[in-house]
């Protein structure tokens, strides 16, 4: 196998594990896969038979430590995912169809007086230039916190959600400069918001530039209602949609509802945290509420027909047994939350048998009757 399949494929994304996955994992994720897309269980399935391939290439490498270890090391060198130039056709450098190994590029790079940084100028197609656009910046993520009902969490909600996030200075529209100027290219990046700085090994290493800050620009006559920066604090108001099954203390992202973006950048997301205050009958286990129902001694003894609520529905009625301890638990169907796949969770009722605080004469007689009559045993042996 190629140091060229090793940088260009992700090995654990095939397999589906993380990079600190454990053997056992490792395996079991191959397993799985090779028993969904064996040919033997796919005849003439090419789709199959490929990620099967693709499987078992990566599972080769990762279950071997030797092997994993100095892929490991590799990828890490070059970032990940690195590309080599040419899908089709003759490579640049006059490799050949099969393109340059990395023992090539190295040995091509040192036999003479060609610089690193010449020779992957090269291999991209063309001679090492430096930036001077300035890049996309992906907009800063932002949180929100709102409180709802118990009823809300269950059966889903929409809320009204203040936000206060950086956005572009209306100002200066973003620039930071005062108005009337503008600001200047930074000479120590050339604009490109980046500084390079060579390593020992001969490789350069790139770091947001300290004088401009990344932004690839230098502002000399500040904005007075930024200070320079471009950025301004800007209030929000937003709808927001709570899902129906939603827990107390959950964080829910939404997606593009962040700080903005700079120079094209998309925008970052926006982390709700939810509270939900308590209902004063019911509880929450999972998908299924519950709830606590006093029952008589008598109803307890002899069983009885009761009726229990629901949480937006009408009551149901429970059966409950002659002979049914305290704190025994009865499950009603279909009257919990709401599942993800549109099914809902139980009712679990659990009987709470009450014990009277005061007798009359009458019914104290009785029950010291009943007491001769079913004996005297000690129910704490």
């Amino acid at each position: 196998m190629s140091t060229k399949d090793w940088l260009e494929k992700d090995y654990y994304k095939i397999l589906g594990v993380s990079k600190d996955a454990k053997p056992e994992e490792i395996k079991k994720a191959f397993r799985k896969i090779a028993r969904e897309n064996h040919p033997d269980q796919n005849p003439g399935n090419k789709k199959a038979e490929a990620r099967f391939k693709e499987a078992s290439e990566a599972n080769s490498v990762l279950s071997d430590p030797k092997k994993r270890k100095e892929y490991d090391e590799q990828r890490s060198l070059f970032g990940g995912g690195f590309k080599f130039p040419g899908a089709g056709g003759a490579r640049p450098g006059g490799y050949g169809s099969s393109g340059p190994s990395m023992d090539d590029l190295f040995r091509n790079a040192t036999s003479g007086n060609q610089d690193i940084s010449d020779l992957f100028g090269g291999l991209f197609g063309g001679t090492t230039t430096r930036r001077t656009t300035r890049s996309p910046r992906r907009g800063t993520d932002i949180e929100g916190e709102v409180t709802i009902d118990f009823t809300q969490a269950v059966e889903g909600t929409t809320v009204s959600l203040q936000t206060v996030s950086d956005a572009p200075c209306a100002s200066c529209r973003g620039t930071g400069a005062k108005a009337g100027s503008v600001p200047k290219v930074c000479t120590t990046c050339q604009g490109s918001g980046m500084k390079e700085t060579q390593t020992a090994g001969g490789f350069a290493m790139a770091e947001p530039c300290p004088e401009c800050r990344g932004r690839g620009l230098v502002v000399e006559d500040p904005c007075p209602d930024c200070s320079g920066s471009g950025r301004a604090r800007s209030t929000n108001t937003m709808q927001v949609r709570v899902p129906a099954g939603v827990t107390d203390g959950q964080r829910i992202r939404i997606k593009g509802k962040g700080g903005a973006g700079e120079n094209g950048g998309p925008p970052g997301d926006l982390y709700v945290l939810v509270n939900v205050r308590p209902h004063p009958v019911f509880g929450r286990k999972g998908d299924n509420l519950t709830l606590e129902v006093p029952v008589t001694f008598t109803e307890a003894a002899l069983g009885a027909d009761i009726e229990v609520p629901t949480l937006n529905g009408p009551p149901v009625r429970l059966r409950v047994p002659a002979g049914t301890p305290n704190g025994r638990t009865f499950r009603v169907r279909g009257k919990g939350v709401r599942k993800a796949n549109g099914d809902y969770g139980d009712l679990l009722v659990t009987v709470n048998v009450q014990v009277p605080s005061s007798l009359s004469a009458e019914a104290e007689a009785a029950l010291r009757n009943y007491a001769d009559v079913v004996g005297s045993g000690n129910p704490r042996a």
